[in-house]
């Protein structure tokens, strides 16, 4: 039997190096798997100042401070999982003297990291459209959906470029470890291996959905902006596409939301399947020992959110 959905609690996850971390209301754990085997846990409690948490309450402002806390919080959790999942049985890594300072270099890294990188798959396509087919599309709203195009096609080229790498392939296989864990738990069916190998490594409110509504719904965005203050030169486009960034990132989110909230209804289903189609690519079937990570890290998560008031900052 499923939960109801008015019961059914919304858990997030992400990949780690040898492993899953799994987030819940007060909590957020990871688990990898060591070189010896074992299993190895990172747990840190959730905490939000007052200010987020109200911005988190404001539809299309809520997506890019949720964005840049999943980015922050992520970073630590992956830092712990390359740093410790090859070390040998009873090796211990030396830390910075000053974790404060090791976890704000962590965070800061993490969010230029994106920033960058979101400045640089925004500019490029839309240099790419304006400088190849500029003259020959000057129709600004087709010009747009070429622009489109182009970010899709370097998307892709970029996923199966890294997934061919061994690392990233296993990264891929935990992420659809992840998946098929909440997919299971969404389901109302006990966590066990044999349970989750039968749900689906896709999921709607994927972190990779969202990546391709952001091209889809931006398309839509330049599209409605240039038709009140038309670009003039390739410099005029790249920066207007810099410009609406944060506008197509709190857009998109709450897309992302709207889709989940009608994924089973028949026709709206149809919403997110561009994004279920890109985890084809992002996602790979797990083995039994990944499964057993997945399972272990949401059921850590799980048990630490319910006793949360006892819990202290584990190292």
């Amino acid at each position: 039997m499923s939960l109801s959905k008015q019961s059914c609690p919304l858990y997030g996850g992400q990949a780690v190096v040898e492993g899953v971390m799994f987030t819940g209301k007060n909590v957020t754990v990871t688990a990898i798997r060591r070189k010896d085997q074992s299993i190895e846990y990172f747990t840190m409690k959730n905490i939000e100042n007052k200010t987020l948490h109200q911005l988190k309450k404001i539809p299309f402002l809520r997506g890019i401070v949720a964005l840049f806390q999943s980015i922050a919080n992520g970073s630590k959790h992956l830092n712990f999982s390359a740093e410790r999942f090859d070390v040998d049985t009873g090796e211990e890594i030396k830390q910075d003297n000053s974790k404060l300072t090791m976890i704000l270099g962590v965070t800061l890294v993490g969010i230029l990291s994106f920033i960058i990188g979101k400045l640089l798959f925004t500019a490029l396509p839309a240099a790419l459209a304006q400088i190849l087919f500029g003259k020959m599309v000057p129709n600004q709203f087709v010009n747009n959906l070429i622009e489109g195009l182009i970010k899709i096609l370097l998307l892709l080229i970029y996923i199966l470029a890294i997934a061919a790498t061994p690392f990233v392939k296993r990264l891929f296989q935990y992420h659809g470890a992840e998946h098929k864990v909440i997919n299971t738990f969404e389901a109302g069916e006990e966590l066990t291996v044999e349970n989750v190998k039968k749900y689906s490594r896709f999921h709607y409110r994927c972190g990779s959905s969202f990546i391709v509504l952001t091209v889809i719904i931006g398309v839509v965005i330049y599209s409605i902006y240039n038709v009140f203050f038309p670009y003039h030169s390739i410099w005029d486009r790249v920066v207007q596409r810099i410009f609406l960034i944060p506008v197509v990132i709190g857009v998109s989110y709450e897309f992302l939301r709207f889709t989940n909230a009608v994924r089973d209804i028949p026709i709206l289903k149809w919403l997110g399947l561009p994004g279920i189609w890109l985890q084809n690519f992002t996602t790979k079937e797990p083995d039994d020992r990944q499964i057993e990570v997945s399972i272990a890290s949401f059921k850590r998560m799980r048990e630490l959110d319910a006793k949360s008031d006892e819990l202290l900052f584990i190292k």
